[in-house]
């Protein structure tokens, strides 16, 4: 039975001394949340350049944004994913609610592998894409972008499984870059050569144990490490202790959104509208519309939306397409409209850069079929240019490319390189 208490007299505004009054005048200015790495992020930023991810505050750059970008590419960067969503899921039924709920055949998903996935509502909409760890065969870890709670519960109805959010107790980083085997070799966790593209493993840290998986988002060498909370500074410090000799840096998240799209990936709300967020009926997307066709495993049984799917399939009823472009030039078409043959609007670009890497100038876009799908030849973009103090307008050809735009072999070298 939970316990009452009585609660002391709020202090007044006109009671509060001066700093009192001054901290509750200024509070809307600082994000509520601190992930557990948070006071040796905060020691490092010196841009103050901060964002909202999910309620915490989280840095779009810490130093410099073009060097964390170089840091990704040459060295090792170190990024705080605690704000991502986590769920522990487990129990005797844990793999079959899985299966019902998520897009890929959880039952080919071993213990000690990841598998990227996404989960659809009824109609065959995306909700959301994340990954899926199996620890054991019945405790899973899910990881998001939005927060599901409401409906994973509900959708365990019936079913022998817990479903527990634990974003707040545990601690992430990812690890990403050439050096990053070095940097975890030289911080002492043996054994982590063996861990092959998509491998997890749990290794000894503080006392405790800390779960090590190769994968990331950068298209890159690279891990994500999963911390109790209360582990969490001690293991930051011990990854840039051993990676000082290695380049290891602390990034923030533009350098990171830069290395995702020349790795071809998506995000969540950013190139295309989850179906919770959609207000407007022609936002949403099925699976095939953003690229993630791959993930259906039509003979694993029933999932949400698979009636759906498989009918917009067989009676051709996808309207969109999620493409790769490339762009003449070197400016950057971010969220730019795309043009059939410079009149007819056709789509709009979601992300774009010129790629250091590629030497190309790169964009994802979401297309109306069947441009970038059967139509391919005759598109262009309307880039708005700074010229003196003047926006110019520039019309780019623009080519459909396969992703990702570059392919880096360290990324599931077995072993990986001693760089």
């Amino acid at each position: 039975m939970a316990k009452a208490t009585r609660k002391k007299p709020a202090v007044t505004e006109i009671d509060a001394p001066a700093d009192a009054r001054t901290a509750a005048q200024s509070h809307f200015r600082t994000l509520r949340l601190g992930t557990p790495f948070q006071p040796r992020i905060d020691a490092l930023a010196r841009t103050d350049d901060w964002y909202n991810w999910a309620g915490y505050r989280a840095p779009h750059s810490l130093w410099d944004e073009e060097l964390e970008y170089f840091a990704i590419r040459s060295q090792a960067a170190l990024f705080d994913i605690s704000p991502m969503t986590k769920y522990r899921i487990e129990g005797s039924d844990a793999e079959a609610f899985l299966n019902r709920v998520t897009l890929r055949d959880v039952a080919k998903l071993k213990p000690g592998r990841v598998h990227y996935t996404a989960w659809c509502d009824d109609a065959g909409f995306v909700l959301d894409d994340g990954t899926l760890f199996r620890l054991s065969p019945t405790r899973f870890r899910l990881c998001s972008q939005e927060r599901h709670l409401p409906w994973l519960l509900d959708s365990a109805i019936g079913s022998e499984v817990t479903v527990e959010e634990e974003t707040e107790a545990v601690g992430g980083l990812a690890l990403q870059g050439p050096t990053s085997f070095a940097v975890l070799v030289d911080a002492g966790f043996a054994g982590v050569d063996k861990l092959k593209i998509f491998d997890l493993a749990e290794f000894p840290h503080d006392g405790g144990t800390v779960t090590i998986s190769r994968t990331g988002f950068t298209g890159d060498l690279g891990y994500e490490l999963f911390v109790p909370a209360e582990k969490a500074l001690s293991l930051w410090d011990r990854l840039m202790i051993a990676g000082e000799l290695r380049g290891i840096r602390a990034i923030g998240y533009t350098a990171l959104n830069r290395a995702r799209l020349e790795a071809g990936l998506i995000v969540a709300n950013a190139d295309f509208t989850t179906a919770e967020h959609a207000i407007r009926t022609d936002r949403l997307r099925m699976p095939d519309e953003i690229g993630l066709g791959f993930m259906i495993d039509l003979e694993k049984g029933h999932f949400n939306g698979r009636r759906a799917i498989l009918e917009a399939r067989t009676k051709r009823k996808l309207r969109h397409v999620l493409v790769g472009l490339e762009i003449e030039g070197n400016i950057p078409a971010e969220h730019a409209i795309v043009y059939y043959k410079k009149s007819q609007e056709v789509g709009l670009v979601s992300a774009a850069m010129w790629s250091p890497m590629a030497k190309r100038n790169i964009a994802l876009a979401s297309l109306k079929r069947p441009f970038g799908d059967t139509m391919v030849e005759d598109l262009w973009v309307e880039i708005y240019a700074m010229r003196e103090l003047q926006y110019q307008k520039l019309m780019k050809r623009a080519k459909v490319v396969q992703r990702p735009f570059i392919k880096l072999d360290r990324r599931t070298a077995n072993p990986p390189a001693d760089f």
